[in-house]
């Protein structure tokens, strides 16, 4: 068992991850930490699902150019802190797949000549690794187990674009803090994939149509062992331990971590 989906009709791919199994038999408080792609067509009236969240806390670990694109639409009264994963990769000329999917997946050619054979992989496992070193990635890291040890942050939603690739690995953060375990991890990472493939079937039916390669599309809109593997790698390769990443890495204490633990794990 993973987190639970959370049925809703204005956001992709939200899920609760409450409910992870923890060791010692603990599992994660249902309804503090959420998870979920953009919140552009979020519409509390219109979504039951989602107001009944009572989110108080949205972390939007999307690019600038995103947030023009799709800006957030946030329930009454939730604060919404920006935190932009990918900002120190984009400052040094290099532009994230992930922060590109609908152009891509829009034009064969282009994806072809930039991502075939196997650049796509490639790429995303660089991305990965970049959420780990980059001081982007650890600032919003850090401010994500920061807010959810306040308990005044109440419920809180954090999210990307398709909520897959920057969200999966804070979600891996949080939950292997909280106690889970590695086949837990990365059950949970490989859970988003149907709902991220349900969200582009349209873009990825007409890539394919017009004679995109399906291998690519796939990599561009699914999650792989291989791209968790890779950030996994450079958190033992940097500082051997995911504890140590946080403490040395993100910045954040162990009575901060001790504080997450106690306000979400039951």
């Amino acid at each position: 068992m993973t987190a639970t989906a959370t049925p809703s009709t204005t956001v992709a791919n939200l899920r609760d991850l409450g409910g992870t199994p923890l060791s010692g038999g603990r599992t994660v408080r249902p309804g503090l930490v959420l998870r979920s792609g953009q919140l552009d067509r979020l519409d509390v009236d219109a979504d039951p699902a989602v107001a009944a969240l009572g989110l108080r806390t949205v972390i939007d670990f999307r690019t600038a150019a995103e947030r023009a694109d799709y800006p957030d639409r946030l329930p009454e009264g939730a604060r919404l802190l920006v935190e932009d994963v990918l900002a120190d990769m984009l400052s040094s000329g290099r532009i994230p797949a992930a922060t590109q999917l609908k152009d891509l997946l829009s034009d064969p050619a282009r994806a072809e000549e930039h991502l075939g054979a196997g650049k796509a992989q490639a790429l995303f496992q660089d991305t990965y690794r970049s959420f780990v070193r980059t001081n982007s990635g650890q600032a919003a890291y850090a401010t994500l187990l920061t807010e959810l040890a306040d308990p005044q942050a109440g419920p809180l939603l954090f999210h990307c674009t398709a909520g897959k690739d920057r969200t999966g690995w804070g979600a891996t953060v949080v939950l292997s803090l909280l106690g889970a375990d590695e086949d837990t991890l990365m059950a949970e990472y490989l859970s988003v994939n149907p709902a991220v493939k349900q969200a582009f079937a349209r873009l990825i039916e007409g890539f394919t149509m017009a004679g995109g390669d399906p291998d690519i599309a796939l990599a561009l809109i699914g999650v792989f062992p291989s791209y968790l593997e890779a950030a996994l790698d450079e958190v033992a390769l940097r500082y051997g331990s995911m504890e140590k990443y946080v403490r040395e890495g993100l910045g954040v204490s162990d009575q901060t971590v001790e504080a997450m633990r106690a306000r979400l794990v039951v």
